[in-house]
């Protein structure tokens, strides 16, 4: 592990079997208090004003709920991207709809459980605040039979952890977070500083939380998924964002190395100041993205719309809400269509094919019976 060339951010203390391990400082950041220079005025400006554009995008959308759970199934599916998990938008899509393929990568559950963690933290957020309290319930769900299941969950850590490459030691690691002893005090410090009133821009507030979060590894595994998953609490709960619809993850996915060396220099070099500086540039250029995303969303809507109005007669009705009901769940099946619509079977199958020949909907499993059919051109747009 590196040698500290300030103690802004915290300190390595030796323990008593002879590694070192970092203890944080309390926040908020002191010696000195955060910078906010010109370069990084700019850069919350335009965060601000991207977040504020992509919030209103999607109140102009005709059914907002209707969408967020693809933004969020994102978040989810780069999130855990970043912690090693090979499964994509579509295999996530697919073991929800329950089709079985021995071809995909087996941690679609890792994504689905971020996806029902994320939910139930918004919901948790209209009785409880973000707090170490809900941190533990959301890591229960994370966790729940999928890898590192058997490590605490739902639990803060009681033994020491590490962060460094596959094999290393307490000696050699990359990183060593406090003890478990001294780790309760930081929580409970970040937690204080979660609800003050720094006098800090909410942004660079929300930007320190997640770094320290991650700097105290409060659990033994998980630490990453649910750090991220903190940013999206935190804008939904300051009502910055309405919806949870920044996948921020995938800025932190395509530059995953300065990200980490961003966080290290936090920590040994107690530059607060450049992790911020990336951390903003994220939230724009994504907010930025995320936007253009609700627009591309609007005019494929308009345009399905516009294909049944002209091609489905009289099923034009049922097609309709067949169409809709796609934006939050875009594989299905016959049956769901037929329960949907109360259509006799023979009748869903027609109109199923009928959205095949349009081009709307898109057969994926290539089978002959229990056929299941993809939104296709919705999925990709966020894929």
């Amino acid at each position: 592990m590196q040698s500290p060339t300030s103690t802004r951010a915290g300190r390595l203390v030796g323990q008593p079997t002879g590694y070192q391990a970092f203890i944080p400082a309390a926040l908020p950041p002191e010696g000195p208090s955060v910078r906010i220079d010109p370069e990084m005025q700019v850069l919350l400006s335009d965060a601000d004003r991207f977040l504020g554009r992509l919030d209103g995008s999607i109140q102009t959308l005709p059914d907002p709920n209707l969408f967020v759970m693809m933004y969020v199934r994102k978040e989810a599916v780069l999130s855990s991207q970043i912690e090693g998990t090979q499964s994509s938008l579509r295999d996530v899509l697919e073991a929800e709809a329950m089709i079985r393929d021995p071809a995909r990568p087996d941690d679609a559950a890792e994504v689905i459980n971020y996806v029902k963690a994320t939910n139930h933290g918004l919901e948790r957020l209209e009785a409880l605040p973000v707090s170490v309290r809900l941190l533990k319930e959301l890591h229960a769900i994370l966790l729940q039979g999928v890898r590192g299941s058997e490590r605490s969950v739902g639990e803060f850590r009681t033994s020491q952890n590490w962060i460094g490459p596959q094999g290393c030691t307490l000696r050699d690691a990359a990183f060593v977070p406090p003890p478990a002893h001294e780790m309760l005090d930081a929580l409970s410090n970040l937690e204080k500083f979660i609800h003050s009133d720094s006098g800090l821009p909410l942004l660079i507030h929300i930007g320190i939380t997640h770094a320290q979060f991650e700097t105290i590894h409060p659990f033994l595994d998980g630490n990453g998924r649910l750090g991220r998953l903190l940013i999206t609490l935190l804008l939904c709960e300051r009502e910055v964002l309405l919806e949870p619809v920044l996948y921020l993850s995938h800025y932190l996915r395509q530059h995953r190395e300065a990200y980490y060396l961003h966080l290290q220099n936090v920590r040994f070099k107690g530059d607060w100041e450049a992790w911020l500086k990336f951390f903003l540039k994220g939230v724009a250029e994504v907010s930025r993205e995320a936007t253009e995303l609700a627009r591309d969303i609007v005019e494929l809507r308009e345009g399905n719309r516009q294909v049944v109005n002209e091609a489905f007669g009289r099923t034009a009705a049922n097609a309709h809400r067949v169409l809709e009901s796609l934006y939050s769940k875009p594989v299905i099946s016959v049956t769901f269509v037929k329960e949907l619509t109360r259509l006799s079977y023979p009748a869903a199958n027609q109109l199923v094919e009928r959205f095949v020949r349009h081009g709307v909907l898109q057969e994926i499993t290539g089978r002959t019976r229990n056929r299941m059919y993809a939104y296709a051109k919705y999925i990709q747009l966020f894929s």
